[in-house]
């Protein structure tokens, strides 16, 4: 919290350390997502999305053909789109309210979880391709399909705050490519930002933090998210010139990132490497708004040993610069 304050913290954060993060009863019934499969497994998710995850990927991906495809056709997605149930009971939530009564809150946040996000549920629903179609196709129906979204996840959100009681919301949906991103920030905020804006509305007049995951560039949409009522974007890469980010809008938005995992978390992966990287990062980003961290959507590398290289140099580093 000094950090993001812009207070005088002890030490950086150590990337995921500040949160514990809980997955629950509705994120695993609806699976298709990396702490659900593993290599090998094929799915259909909670949206009746094919989720397959292969040997040689690095997490699982959503499969697009003439049979497996969901919504052919964004003008028929009433008739086609089916949402999972959220409401599952007090059976259901039983482990997730006894892992998070278990925390140490003067230690850490109680996070919840939602993914994929608006977009990508979007996506995986219809393809990468038709989606981006539809951005210019059918605007309309799009709208209309991003509010249902959004009214999904309120509800989703009320039964995690009914039974969580969390601080803190990790909330993923990526919104670009390492060199820019899918929407200009003009028809950004013209589908997605009114719809966040309500979800995040929600977390917020409950009192919780908003960290919200994009691995990707973004900084021409930081404005888009502050008005969001974004508090963490986790997962910036280092291409979106994070020190310039962090002089124009810290004390209105933090970064969690800067580590890009592209750069580090690979089958070669040095330990020498890690240390170059994570120090290029904290001394070019500073102790206030940032949290050096790796850009993967949770607390945890592909290649093993990372993560914990990652942290280890970290703690060096602050060493060094507090």
């Amino acid at each position: 919290l000094a950090t993001i304050r812009g207070e005088n913290p002890e030490r950086f954060v150590d990337q995921y350390g500040y949160m514990h993060l809980i997955f629950d009863p509705v994120m695993w019934k609806i699976t298709g997502m990396p702490f659900t499969m593993k290599p090998g497994e094929c799915v259909v998710n909670g949206w009746g999305v094919t989720v397959n995850f292969r040997e040689d990927a690095p997490g699982p991906m959503p499969v697009h053909n003439e049979e497996l495809t969901v919504l052919k056709d964004i003008t028929e997605w009433q008739d086609v789109v089916k949402a999972p149930e959220v409401v599952l009971g007090d059976e259901a939530w039983a482990d997730a309210v006894k892992e998070a009564e278990s925390v140490d809150r003067d230690q850490y946040l109680v996070g919840c979880f939602t993914a994929p996000g608006i977009f990508e549920k979007i996506h995986y629903l219809m393809g990468m391709e038709e989606a981006f179609f539809a951005l210019y196709d059918e605007p309309e129906a799009l709208k209309e399909l991003i509010e249902f979204m959004a009214d999904w996840e309120i509800k989703l959100a009320a039964e995690q705050i009914k039974y969580l009681k969390p601080d803190v919301v990790f909330h993923h949906d990526d919104w670009g490519s390492q060199i820019n991103s899918f929407m200009d920030p003009e028809m950004f905020d013209e589908l997605l930002t009114p719809a966040y804006k309500r979800v995040y509305g929600f977390y917020k007049e409950h009192g919780l933090l908003v960290v919200h995951h994009s691995d990707s560039y973004a900084a021409n949409l930081v404005p888009s998210m502050i008005e969001m009522g974004i508090d963490v974007w986790q997962g910036c890469l280092s291409t979106n010139n994070l020190p310039e980010l962090i002089k124009q809008y810290g004390g209105q938005i933090s970064f969690q990132g800067g580590i890009d995992s592209t750069r580090v978390d690979h089958v070669n992966w040095t330990k020498e490497e890690v240390s170059a990287v994570v120090e290029e990062a904290c001394r070019a980003n500073g102790t206030k708004f940032f949290i050096p961290s790796n850009t993967m959507g949770g607390p945890g590398s592909i290649y093993p040993g990372v993560y914990e290289t990652i942290s280890e140099e970290i703690d060096r580093m602050s060493k060094i610069m507090f």
